[in-house]
């Protein structure tokens, strides 16, 4: 593992009582995770010392590591318990990988670009998250061989919630996904059981937009 300086220990540790536990985040798992995960190692050097603000930050190719209190929230909102096989649709940064793998039993994570899908790769590796399974894929198909899955989380906007990650979700699982236009979208909450689907609004929120065969094209 690798080791770190107190400075980056106490700027997490701010974060998380300041953006995270302040708003109401109160899942002790989550907060756990968010302490212990060196979010400044996902970002460039030249970020390092943002890393730990109230803000995304740019991690190249057009794609952002999103504000912490999103992760927190979205991490929240799936409910994990550590038998949990959980799928994610957009690894980017791996940030919000490592922070569910802290938790669940095992990560699915698909990327599409892939310069983004070799630096995550590397980074797990490096810091030895052995439970991260990671593709380079359209993610938007999902991942059928490995499939059903007990969560899933979309880490981009997309304009309606693909039908092969609904199908590819587990009757009792629950997923994540911010649905809208490309410039706004609202955080949704989707829960499968044997009577269907049962979706919650968690509020608006604004991502990168999801490309893939199920969501926006790359025109």
């Amino acid at each position: 593992m690798v080791k770190e300086s107190m400075k980056y220990i106490r700027q997490r540790e701010e974060m998380v009582k300041t953006q995270i536990e302040a708003r109401g985040i109160t899942d002790q798992k989550v907060l756990a995770a968010l302490r212990k995960i060196p979010r400044h190692l996902f970002v460039s050097e030249a970020l390092r010392d943002q890393a730990y603000g109230d803000f995304p930050l740019p991690i190249g190719e057009q794609q952002t590591i999103s504000q912490p209190y999103i992760v927190a929230e979205m991490t929240q909102a799936l409910q994990l318990s550590e038998e949990d096989r959980v799928l994610e649709i957009g690894t980017g940064s791996g940030y919000q990988a490592a922070v569910i793998a802290q938790i669940a039993f095992r990560v699915y994570t698909i990327e599409r670009i892939h310069l983004l899908f070799v630096n995550a790769r590397r980074l797990f590796d490096e810091l030895q998250y052995h439970n991260i399974v990671t593709r380079y894929s359209d993610g938007t198909t999902g991942w059928i061989d490995e499939s059903p899955f007990d969560a899933m989380i979309v880490t981009a906007g997309t304009p309606e919630i693909p039908s092969p990650l609904v199908n590819q979700l587990a009757v009792g699982g629950r997923m994540v996904v911010p649905v809208g236009d490309q410039h706004s979208q609202d955080l949704i909450k989707l829960y499968k059981d044997e009577y269907g689907i049962h979706k919650t609004n968690l509020g608006g929120c604004r991502f990168v937009k999801l490309v893939g065969k199920y969501g926006w094209s790359e025109k």
